[in-house]
């Protein structure tokens, strides 16, 4: 597939280019039709709401307010009211306004505080919050604006007004791609290879989001669906196509053409990517074991983008290097492999030193790590599930102001009054349940609502004294429902959107154990399938509920507990949303899914064919710490730009998903696991017999075939037409099953200590020695075919040649140039 679509490349990118902008013009034609219902059937409070919406159909949507205060005098004065009428009468009259309740007639006067300084007008519009148009909610905003002076503020609150004051869609993501751009054009040093994972993150996103556009008429679809779903796009697609172009550049590097290149960087990476695309979307669809219709739109939305961004991973990308060709490399790249020759292949600088060093203190490395998260992990005991409101927007946004106003006004309670709703209850009854509520602690106002003509449905507001996401609130809605509620002998349900979000929770919490640990053992499962191994999985497992728990600890320290949150200018303290463990859990357990699977893939490959644990955890580290560490720090920028989304939801899943990757990558993928591995030794990869026998076999890694080797002339060279992929006018050698000779200078003196690599045609390392004080080496081939022998020494230039190795031994001595001489 790879091979087709590099020579079909035009052919690839005009699709993908149609379909991206079929899918936009189908997107904007029909629009979208998100769902934001949060209720849970079979809960007190979805009973209550059920009731609410047949009896009161014309109060089933949100309230949006109009908030007004003087510090001195009363709302009621001529000026106040000169300034405020006039505004209500024009807000009313505008189109797609429905009705708008003023404080200054008969009905409305509840709606002027005891003190008689903070009054509300109440807006309904003609559509639900996420259908009227942001051009409309802006002219009730600018026209209620007007009326402000001196000594008189007016602030508008509700979930219209909120839609205005989040930042332009795609600012996040257009700033998470931008720093995402900064580390790849650091990491590949050049603006082409640069351009190649976000042109495939792109597409990827740019379909996923437009198909769930589509997708919201026919399912339903929450309106916080496609900014997670683009949330984790961006981050898993950057990812993928980075870890494919390093493979294809580290090809080209070693000497194989472009194409043959971009084949086994898609047969080795693109499985891997393919393998990692999978466990991203069955962590994902954990969520359905929650059973919260709301939970199914999200996991629609993100694994279609997840699928789409794997598609253009594999396809897109192998397209987009067909059109560069070298160029995917620098000009310095280019210009000192024509002039140099094939780089070496074995990992040099930092990250072999650091893998050499976890090899020698895995202990005290290990020890590190665990205090580490541990000390993150501590304030996820004070874990508080509930739900986000106006009352945690930034201090300067007109709904946080308002919010305020009105809880100064009206009482902390105000902005989350509980309704208690019957049915078939008798006026006595009702009347005696609002005396029995009156007189319990924690209740400021109680009072019945008026039933609607023809109804039989009974309504009783309650205003706690508390604010909606204190925890005493909470317990007044238990006392209702555990004690009240009983007493008097009739079916009477506890409703609002408080008690709606503290159902939400406690269901949650119930059904978390349950969704942890269908997720863990799917995990485990695949793992232990494509590692033959038990400790592996086993130990991913753990090191996932490390990284869940030291995440979940930096995201209470920020969001419940305050620590820097108006600094990051994501608003004020409260509870974590309900719903946002499932989604975060799915997404992390995915994400630690993929680094494990890059890092252990390569220890196991080295493991198969050296059965040294020790060589396959140092090389296996070494050679994927640096794309891991870089894949991840696109991550944290992708995911940390949701601060900027201006939704509270987003911006919890950005730095709790930044900070999860983070930890996971930079302490426990590059520090914790290959040191616990270290320790474990060869125990890593035990697997009892008889359950070898019964798994089925997936290869995250292709199989390496045995190839014959080519023609021989008398004298006995194999012809360059026999040897797979070498670089072209490369020196084939003859054949034999190792490899062996001397290294020696130009003046025929021998060179010590220099490396010598064999490197299959898939790019794998398959032997490495040392060459000794005579410069004498040997080097063993698992089986014959074409391989790469790649020379380095400090002070000599690299070397490489392509080789055939057959049935019997070849003697090859290789001849160093100092460095700076004429090669």
């Amino acid at each position: 597939m790879a091979r087709w679509c590099y020579r079909h490349r035009l052919v690839v990118v005009v699709l993908w280019v149609g379909v991206l902008f079929g899918l936009g013009a189908a997107g904007s034609t029909a629009g979208t039709d998100y769902s934001d219902n949060f209720s849970l059937p079979d809960t007190d409070s979805k009973q209550a709401l059920d009731l609410m919406v047949e009896a009161f159909p014309q109060r089933s949507g949100d309230p949006n307010t109009v908030v007004w205060r003087v510090p001195e005098g009363s709302v009621r004065d001529a000026a106040v009211r000169e300034r405020l009428d006039p505004a209500l009468e024009e807000i009313a009259g505008m189109k797609g306004v429905g009705e708008v309740a003023s404080p200054y007639t008969e009905a409305g006067a509840a709606q002027i505080s005891e003190d008689g300084r903070t009054a509300y007008a109440q807006v309904t519009f003609a559509e639900q919050a996420n259908a009227v148009p942001k051009e409309l909610v802006q002219d009730v905003v600018d026209t209620a604006g007007e009326a402000r002076r001196d000594g008189l503020q007016v602030e508008l609150g509700g979930q219209a007004i909120t839609r205005i004051q989040e930042p332009p869609t795609g600012t996040a993501e257009l700033v998470g791609l931008g720093a995402a751009a900064v580390v790849l054009f650091l990491a590949f040093g050049s603006l082409f290879a640069m351009s190649l994972p976000l042109v495939v993150a792109v597409f990827g996103v740019g379909t996923g989001m437009l198909s769930t556009m589509l997708l919201s008429h026919a399912t339903d679809v929450p309106e916080v669906a496609p900014l997670l779903g683009s949330l984790i796009g961006l981050g898993v697609g950057i990812d993928y196509a980075l870890f494919i172009v390093t493979r294809h550049r580290k090809g080209v590097l070693r000497g194989m053409e472009p194409e043959e290149a971009a084949v086994i960087a898609l047969n080795t990476s693109g499985r891997a990517v393919l393998f990692a695309g999978g466990t991203v979307c069955i962590a994902l669809a954990g969520m359905l074991v929650m059973n919260m219709r709301f939970l199914d739109g999200v996991v629609i939305a993100t694994s279609l983008t997840v699928v789409l961004s794997v598609l253009a991973a594999v396809t897109l990308l192998p397209a987009l290097l067909g059109v560069l060709g070298k160029r995917v490399l620098s000009g310095r790249q280019r210009r000192r492999l024509a002039a140099e020759g094939p780089e070496p292949v074995e990992a040099r600088g930092a990250a072999a030193r650091w893998s050499m060093t976890v090899q020698k203190r895995p202990k005290s490395i290990a020890l590190v790590a665990v205090v580490v998260m541990a000390a993150l992990a501590v304030p996820v005991l004070s874990l508080r599930l509930g739900a986000t409101d106006q009352g945690n927007h930034r201090e300067d946004t007109t709904t946080r102001q308002a919010y305020d106003l009105l809880a100064e006004g009206f009482g902390p309670g105000f902005n989350g009054p509980l309704q208690l709703v019957t049915e078939d209850a008798a006026p006595a009854a009702v009347q005696a349940l609002v005396e029995r509520v009156r007189a319990t602690e924690g209740v400021a106002q109680v009072a019945a609502m008026p039933s609607p003509p023809g109804s039989d449905v009974s309504v009783i507001n309650v205003v706690p004294t508390t604010s909606p996401q204190s925890e005493a609130t909470d317990r007044l809605i238990d006392t209702l429902r555990d004690e009240i509620v009983p007493q008097s002998g009739e079916t009477v349900h506890v409703g609002g959107v408080t008690a709606v979000f503290k159902d939400f929770a406690a269901v949650t919490g119930d059904r978390l154990p349950y969704f942890i640990g269908a997720i863990i053992a799917l995990g485990f499962l695949l793992l232990l399938i494509a590692f033959r191994s038990l400790v592996v999985p086993l130990t991913a497992a753990v090191m996932n509920l490390i990284a869940a728990a030291a995440s979940f600890g930096v995201l209470v320290a920020v969001f419940q507990w305050g620590w820097g949150a108006e600094a990051l200018g994501v608003g004020k303290e409260g509870p974590i949303t309900a719903f946002l463990p499932v989604i975060m859990l799915s997404l992390l357990f995915g994400l630690s899914m993929d680094y494990q699977v890059f890092l252990v893939s390569r220890m196991h490959e080295e493991w198969v064919h050296t059965k040294d644990n020790a060589r396959a955890v140092r090389v296996g580290l070494a050679e994927t710490s640096r794309v891991i560490n870089c894949a991840a720090l696109i991550m944290i920028c992708v995911f940390s730009a949701f601060v900027l989304s201006g939704d509270m939801e987003g911006a919890m899943a950005g730095i709790g998903l930044a900070a999860a990757v983070a930890l996971d990558a930079f302490i426990l993928r590059t520090a914790l696991v290959p040191a616990a591995m270290h320790l474990l030794g060869r125990s890593n990869w035990w697997l009892p017999a008889g359950l070898e026998k019964r798994l089925p076999h997936l290869a995250v890694e292709p199989k390496e075939e045995a190839q014959e080797p080519g023609p021989v002339h008398a004298e006995g060279r194999a012809t360059e037409s026999a040897v797979p992929g070498p670089r072209a006018g490369a020196p084939v050698e003859e054949a034999g099953s190792v490899v062996y000779g001397f290294v020696r200078a130009p003046d025929g003196e021998p060179v010590a200590d220099v490396v010598l690599t064999l490197v299959s045609t898939g790019g794998r390392q398959v032997d490495r020695v040392t060459s000794l004080a005579d410069g004498s080496y040997i080097l063993s081939a698992p089986s014959g075919g074409a391989y790469l022998l790649a020379v380095t020494a400090g002070t000599h230039e690299p070397w490489a040649r392509h080789i055939m190795i057959g049935g019997d031994a070849l003697v090859h001595d290789v001849v160093l140039s100092e460095v700076g001489a004429s090669r």
